[in-house]
C-alpha cells in the first residue's frame, strides 16, 4: 500500500491506497528569503505604475481591500507591512479604511478580523466588512451583461487610492483568483455577483480553471472592476506552507497578468489519460472550512476523472455547509443535482449562491462524488453527496480490475489537465 499525506483542516490525513496511485500536485516553489523586503521592493518598483510612494502623495482617502477568513492570503503579514509603508510616507490612520472583501460570504467577527489582520491593526485602524446585501453601501457603475446594476462598495469607489490585496491561485470558474476579483465580486453587491455568476455564465466551457480571456465571468469581473478607476494591486503567490513565493504589485491588470503566468507555471499539471478514481482535498484550512467552498476541490478532480468515475473529496467543513446558508437551503430544497439543473434552466429562476450547487450538479452528471468530512451523514446526503468514513477503504473497494487512481493532495491549488 502507498502512504500519501493530503491536506485536511489545519493538518493532514495520511491515506493508505493501493500501489500505483498517481500523485498530482503543484511544482514545488521555495518561499522568498525575506518576504517583507520583497514586498517593499515590489511597492517601490511596481508593474506599469508609479511607485506606491508617489501615488500616496496626492491621496487623501485610501481604501485597502483584503480577502476574508475563507482565503489563505497571509493578511497577518501583508497588511501590517503595507500599513508600515503608508505610515512612513506620512499617511495618517484616519485616512485609511480596511475593507474586508466578503463577496457574498458572511461577515467576519471582530475576533476573526483580529486573527486575519492582527489585534494591533484592528485596534488602531478603521476595519469594516463589505455589506453585499446593503444597497445603500454601493455606487452604481453601469450594468452587467444582463442589465443588472453593477454596484461596488462606496468606500472603494469614493477613495482617492484603491489598494487591492490578495493572492493568486487557480479558480474553478473565474480562471484565477486575485486581480480584479478582489473588487468584483470581492466588494460588489449581491445582485451584481448573482448576475455575473448566473447559470448561463457558469455553464460556459470557458468558465474554468486557468482561463481568463474568453471567460465571460472573468471578463465581466475585469470590466466592472476597472470602472472604479485606477487600482493598485498587491497580490502574492503562495506555496503549500503559506510562504510567499512571488509578489506582484502595480497597475491591477498588468500586475495580475504577471502573477497569473507565475502561478500557471507551477499549478498546471498534465496527465496522460482520465482516472477511474480521483481523491482530492480543498487545500486544507481555511478553504475547506465549509462545504460551499469544497466544490472547488470537486471541480479540480472533475478535470481528470473519467465519465462514470468516482471523485472523493476530503474537506473538514468545520463550519458546516454553512448550515442555514443560501447554499444549504437551496440544496435542501431540491431532491437531486438534476433538479438543481432543471430549476436553473428556467430563465426566471435565481437563488443566492446558486453557482456552487450548479457546478456540483454538473460534476455529478459525470461522476459519483463522496465526501470525507466532519459533517453528519444526513447533512452530507441532504447536499446530494455520499458520505465517506474511510477514504482508503473506499478506494480499495472501488479499485477493481486495474482501476486508475489519482490523488490531488493540495486540491484546487493544482490545475490538472489531460494532455
Amino acid at each position: 500500500m502507498q502512504r500519501i499525506p493530503i491536506a485536511y483542516g489545519r493538518g493532514h490525513l495520511v491515506l493508505e491506497l493501493p500501489e500505483g496511485a498517481t500523485v498530482v500536485q503543484p511544482s514545488s516553489q521555495p518561499g522568498l528569503d525575506n518576504e517583507r523586503a520583497a514586498l517593499r521592493r515590489a511597492l517601490a518598483q511596481p508593474i506599469a505604475s508609479p511607485p506606491l510612494g508617489e501615488l500616496l502623495e496626492t491621496a487623501e482617502r485610501i481604501c485597502i481591500v483584503h480577502t476574508d477568513i475563507t482565503r489563505a492570503t497571509p493578511n497577518e503579514r501583508l497588511i501590517p507591512w503595507l500599513l508600515e509603508v503608508l505610515a512612513e510616507a506620512g499617511v495618517s490612520r484616519e485616512q485609511i479604511v480596511l475593507l474586508n472583501g466578503l463577496g457574498s460570504h458572511r461577515p467576519n467577527t471582530r475576533a476573526e478580523l483580529a486573527q486575519m489582520l492582527t489585534q494591533d491593526v484592528v485596534a488602531r485602524y478603521r476595519c469594516m466588512n463589505h455589506e453585499p446585501h446593503n444597497h445603500d453601501a454601493h455606487v452604481q457603475l453601469g450594468v452587467t451583461s444582463d442589465g443588472t446594476p453593477a454596484l461596488l462598495n462606496r468606500e472603494l469607489v469614493d477613495a482617492d487610492l484603491r489598494i487591492v490585496t490578495g493572492f493568486i491561485e487557480p479558480h474553478f470558474f473565474a480562471g484565477f483568483s486575485g486581480g480584479p476579483k478582489g473588487i468584483m465580486p470581492g466588494v460588489a453587491a449581491l445582485e451584481t455577483i448573482t448576475s455575473n455568476h448566473g447559470a448561463k455564465n457558469i455553464a460556459s466551457p470557458n468558465a474554468a480553471f486557468g482561463v481568463t480571456i474568453g471567460n465571460p465571468i472573468w471578463e465581466e469581473m475585469r470590466d466592472i472592476a476597472c470602472r472604479a478607476g485606477f487600482s493598485f494591486l498587491v497580490n502574492v503567490a503562495l506555496n503549500e506552507q503559506r510562504q510567499i513565493t512571488g509578489v506582484f504589485a502595480g497597475e491591477m491588470m498588468a500586475a495580475h497578468a504577471e502573477g497569473i503566468e507565475f502561478v500557471r507555471r507551477s499549478a498546471m499539471q498534465a496527465v496522460g489519460e482520465p482516472f477511474d478514481i480521483v481523491v482530492t482535498t480543498n487545500s486544507g484550512y481555511p478553504l475547506d472550512m465549509n462545504l460551499y467552498q469544497a466544490v472547488k476541490g470537486m471541480a479540480a478532480a472533475a478535470r481528470i476523472v473519467r465519465d462514470g468515475g468516482t471523485v472523493i473529496v476530503a474537506a473538514e467543513c468545520s463550519e458546516g455547509v454553512p448550515n442555514g446558508s443560501p447554499h444549504d437551503e437551496f440544496l435542501r430544497s431540491t431532491k437531486s443535482g438534476d433538479e438543481v439543473l432543471r430549476l436553473l434552466a428556467d430563465p426566471g429562476f435565481s437563488r443566492p449562491e446558486q453557482w456552487q450547487a450548479q457546478i456540483q450538479a454538473l460534476i455529478q452528471r459525470r461522476a459519483s462524488v463522496h465526501l470525507f468530512s466532519s459533517l453528519p451523514d444526513d447533512v452530507i446526503r441532504a447536499a446530494h453527496l455520499e458520505p465517506c468514513h474511510d477514504i482508503g477503504r473506499l478506494v480499495t473497494a472501488l479499485a477493481t480490475n486495474g482501476a486508475r487512481i489519482a490523488v490531488l493532495p493540495q486540491g484546487p491549488l493544482t490545475i490538472p489537465y489531460l494532455g
